[in-house]
């Protein structure tokens, strides 16, 4: 009776065993068919995109040009107001002559059209197209200012010539051509004062601009 004893006791404890074993070989396959949790988070974090500060253009940049002013221009590296450029300039000429005067005048404007503050200083380059070739004016001497000029705004220089009186056909004038201060790019305008100038040795009045803030006789 006790070696029956025994033997049912190894039995049962044999196929306690058995379905143990059984058990664990199920849970580690389980575990292999699914991802590690600690791999996925790295996914995750890994495949994100930066947002806010971080993302170029974001918060941390809005607004700001590669130089860093905001976008708000008109600046050079100096901390100075940039220099008019021609094609920021409106530029037009209108006659200015008052009568009974013994010389012509035409007023030439500037006007700022760049969407930023710019500056002007000195003579702007003036030549007539005539139908004797170009004919460049001469500067009057006249003390030359800086001007700032803010979006909009205008400045005016004058250019005098004299009038054909002598009762010929004289030298027919055909243009303007204008040149803004430090600048190579012109801008050729019709003439609107008299049409012609009296044919001269050399000796008579030149044809002359005053400096940016004149307007009028004698520049």
């Amino acid at each position: 009776m006790r070696v029956r004893k025994l033997t049912i006791a190894a039995m049962a404890l044999a196929a306690g065993l058995s379905l143990t074993a059984c058990q664990n070989d199920d849970d580690g396959t389980d575990r292999s068919a699914a991802p590690p949790a600690a791999s996925t988070a790295s996914t995750s974090t890994g495949g994100s995109e930066p947002t806010g500060s971080d993302q170029p253009g974001g918060t941390g940049s809005e607004g700001k040009t590669p130089n860093g002013t905001g976008g708000t221009g008109g600046t050079d590296e100096d901390g100075k107001t940039a220099k008019c450029r021609t094609d920021e300039l409106e530029i037009t000429a209108t006659d200015a002559t008052i009568g009974g005067d013994d010389r012509g005048t035409v007023a030439v404007d500037l006007k700022n059209g760049g969407g930023r503050d710019c500056s002007l200083a000195g003579y702007a380059g003036v030549d007539l197209k005539t139908n004797s070739g170009t004919l460049s004016a001469e500067r009057t001497g006249e003390s030359a200012p800086s001007v700032v000029l803010a979006d909009g705004d205008t400045v005016t220089f004058g250019i005098t010539y004299p009038i054909n009186d002598s009762g010929g056909s004289g030298v027919r004038i055909t243009g303007l051509v204008v040149t803004p201060p430090d600048e190579t790019k012109s801008v050729t305008l019709d003439w609107p004062g008299g049409a012609t100038l009296p044919v001269t040795d050399g000796s008579g009045t030149p044809v002359q601009v005053g400096p940016l803030g004149s307007a009028g006789q004698g520049g």
